[in-house]
């Protein structure tokens, strides 16, 4: 078994579920008393949040280079970035480090591809949704992606900052998110990315009439099967 880098922190609730799944997948596939080999460095979300908000962008990079090189001193065989809105800078952190980086967008492209999407959608934060980084990266799979309509790039960011970042999951948000997923459909959505963590806290693929690609569970897939190959 590979041990697998985590860059955490962004928010803890993601980096839990990430801790939880990668551990829960190694015993369901490995069976008895095995666990997933992991080493994870967490930073502080308020910190590189700020420097978000000020696109302090080489901050942000600084910060996360150094985590994943801590990571990478620690014995990982390959990084895992626990967040999505922070890919921003995943090019600079996999040039600064000697072990590969499991790119989240790569690995959500392909579940799409697999189920012969050629239009999506993407649920995520403000920034995910009105900066090109992670989209384009889909795109260059030959994936077209369709956003909500920047009025409500708000509300999608208020249930992720203020609500499931701190863990409280409202019924009256997930009809809000199912609502919007209906307008991606109309849009020509064949499937919706969930690309948040804690948008997997609310919404379940019982909730949606299209296919759901909810990025981190599809994220440790992708990291167990390398681990494990």
């Amino acid at each position: 078994m590979q041990t697998i880098g985590l860059v955490g922190g962004m928010s803890w609730e993601s980096s839990a579920a990430y801790y939880e799944g990668l551990n829960q997948g190694v015993e369901q596939r490995v069976g008895g008393l095995a666990s997933a080999k992991t080493v994870m460095a967490s930073v502080d979300f308020a910190e590189v949040t700020a420097l978000q908000q000020e696109e302090r962008w080489d901050d942000v990079a600084s910060i996360l280079v150094g985590a994943a090189r801590a990571v990478e001193a620690g014995g990982a065989d390959f990084l895992v970035l626990c967040t999505t809105t922070f890919h921003l800078v995943a090019d600079q952190v996999a040039d600064a480090i000697d072990i590969p980086l499991l790119h989240l967008a790569d690995v959500v492209a392909d579940a799409c591809k697999a189920q012969e999407l050629t239009e999506v959608g993407l649920l995520g934060t403000t920034f995910a949704m009105s900066r090109s980084f992670f989209t384009d990266r889909i795109a260059q799979h030959g994936l077209t992606v369709h956003v909500p309509d920047a009025q409500h790039h708000e509300t999608v960011n208020r249930v992720i900052y203020d609500e499931l970042v701190h863990g409280k999951v409202l019924d009256g948000s997930r009809r809000t998110m199912v609502g919007l997923i209906d307008e991606l459909w109309d849009a020509g959505a064949g499937g919706v990315i969930l690309g948040c963590t804690e948008l997997e806290l609310l919404v379940r693929q019982a909730d949606a009439d299209i296919p759901v690609f909810p990025c981190t569970t599809l994220h440790v897939a992708a990291a167990l099967d390398r681990a494990l190959a």
